[in-house]
């Protein structure tokens, strides 16, 4: 049996919830990277022997549109998988439910579902430093019992928290840009899941493609990009209610 990652992981939190969860797993590993800006899905199928973890972040409540659109054109084939959002200590409200409903109409058997936390890509304060060490125990513990399922022959798909119909898509409306620090290295553009950022204009930010998963923030040597602190700000207050207690892992299944 393989076991394939299919990640969209902007700025690395996603990944390193699944690296945890799935550490002590003694399988082969594909990764397939669904945040790469030039990728291509040509070729991309399972084998009903396999086993797919897929994992999105958690953008206000939904999973992102530009994963699950290329998470549309991956064949499934009765593969087992594991559906995985993390969010930044907020909440993830529909994103799970979301993420199981797509990859099954992709053909994907959900064998379990898990919610991670990891520091919030845009307000670090919130979920600083997490997933941590008690993080790392906890999903890597998830990751024996969903092992434990499968080689216990049980098949059952879990039921995973969230609203049908989904609640409404929002738009953070936070594109980064360049500042005078920009050297015009142009990782920024060639690094941006949505190709938000052209090559010749590497200042601009083009915000009808941003998606605000602040990867260009993260990748630019010269911590040049940034977005707007003062918008951080206001929705650093507007959620610190919701973000003020340490928010845990689940699982389901």
């Amino acid at each position: 049996m393989n076991m394939v990652q299919i990640v969209f992981s902007p700025t690395g939190g996603t990944q390193r919830v699944v690296d945890a969860l799935t550490g002590g797993w003694e399988y082969p590993v594909r990764r397939v990277d669904l945040t790469d800006g030039k990728w291509e899905a040509a070729g991309i199928e399972l084998e009903r022997e396999d086993l797919a973890v897929i994992a999105v972040p958690s953008y206000g409540g939904r999973a992102p549109e530009l994963a699950m659109e290329r998470l549309r054109k991956v064949r499934g084939n009765g593969a087992r998988c594991v559906v995985v959002c993390v969010y930044g200590n907020r909440a993830y409200e529909d994103t799970l439910l979301e993420l199981a409903d797509g990859v099954e109409k992709q053909g994907f058997r959900v064998m379990a579902a898990v919610a991670g936390v990891a520091e919030h890509s845009i307000i670090h304060q919130y979920g600083a430093g997490r997933p941590d060490q008690q993080d790392r125990e906890e999903l890597g513990a998830f990751g024996k019992r969903i092992l434990e399922k499968m080689a216990g022959g049980r098949a059952e798909t879990p039921a995973t928290p969230g609203d049908r119909p989904y609640k409404k898509a929002g738009s953070v409306g936070l594109a980064p840009r360049a500042d005078k620090g920009c050297t015009g290295c142009g990782l920024c553009a060639e690094n941006c899941p949505a190709q938000a950022i052209r090559r010749d204009k590497l200042r601009q930010t083009d915000r009808g493609k941003c998606i605000s998963c602040m990867r260009c923030v993260t990748q630019c040597p010269q911590s040049a990009r940034r977005a707007n602190g003062i918008m951080i700000s206001l929705a650093a207050l507007v959620i610190k209610k919701a973000c003020s207690e340490r928010k845990g892992n689940e699982l389901y299944l």
